[in-house]
């Protein structure tokens, strides 16, 4: 077996069906790890599998389904070749690639320590931005969670025009850390989140109303992040009925509340 890495797992492929010269049909192949592009040229990773030619079948079925050994009918010299050439397949390539921790960073444990290496990169990527922002903080909002805060004279700016650039700096952050840690984000920026939970809220004791007299009720439509925010209090006031979200024709995303029997 043989761990190869590559850019793409398409041109990993092509190299070990080059190296046994044989088709990728002929070959078996373990992804060890997915190719990343990473966030903004950070964090990125090849593609990363093991392979090598596949074994000869060592059985075969018959008439009765009763399996029979293949390797007492051969020949002994062609059964003694197959048993040279798989001796040495003690998956110590295995081994070597799964051992390897750098692999397997997104399982650690400690949040804090997450926390602090999410942290140390966010403010290398943001260390010679032009805007005027306080150290960036992360620290462990819940078992799940990270918190995000960027502060500052002009953090405000990071929010832009009806909260578009706040929306892409979330999307982006999120991709990363979820995918590289398995967690979720709470970015809060200049207390935009803060202020769009509270105006959420708000409008939502109309929605509350509706629900308690009829059992049931639908949002209007919200831009991205409100329905977030939207969904989670509806979920956690009504946690005995389904709520969801739901999207429009052209796209507008709003949430539905009602009883299991009746979404």
């Amino acid at each position: 077996m043989k761990k190869i890495e590559a850019q793409t797992l398409e041109a990993a492929y092509a190299e070990a069906s080059s190296h046994f010269d044989c088709s990728v049909t002929e070959l078996e192949i373990v992804v060890v790890q997915q190719p990343k592009k990473g966030f903004l040229g950070f964090m990125s990773k090849t593609a990363v599998i093991v392979a090598g030619p596949k074994k000869i079948a060592a059985q075969t079925v018959k008439k009765d389904d009763t399996p029979i050994d293949d390797a007492s009918a051969m020949p002994a010299e062609e059964k003694a070749e197959t048993e040279e050439a798989f001796s040495e397949d003690d998956e110590s390539e295995y081994d070597e690639v799964y051992d390897d921790d750098d692999y397997y960073t997104e399982n650690a444990d400690d949040l804090e320590a997450i926390a602090a290496e999410v942290e140390t990169k966010l403010e290398t990527l943001f260390d010679s931005i032009c805007f005027d922002l306080e150290p960036i903080r992360v620290t462990v909002y819940d078992d799940e969670t990270l918190l995000v805060e960027f502060q500052g004279d002009d953090a405000a700016l990071l929010i832009g025009k009806e909260g578009y650039r706040y929306k892409a700096l979330s999307y982006m952050i999120f991709n990363w850390i979820n995918a590289e840690y398995q967690l979720q984000l709470r970015l809060e920026i200049a207390e935009f989140l803060q202020n769009q939970e509270e105006s959420v809220a708000r409008y939502l004791t109309g929605v509350f109303e509706n629900i308690d007299r009829e059992g049931h009720a639908q949002t209007r439509v919200l831009d991205g992040v409100l329905v977030q925010i939207a969904l989670k209090q509806l979920r956690e006031r009504y946690s005995n009925k389904y709520v969801a979200i739901r999207t429009t024709r052209d796209g507008g995303k709003y949430v539905i509340i009602n009883d299991y029997h009746n979404y």
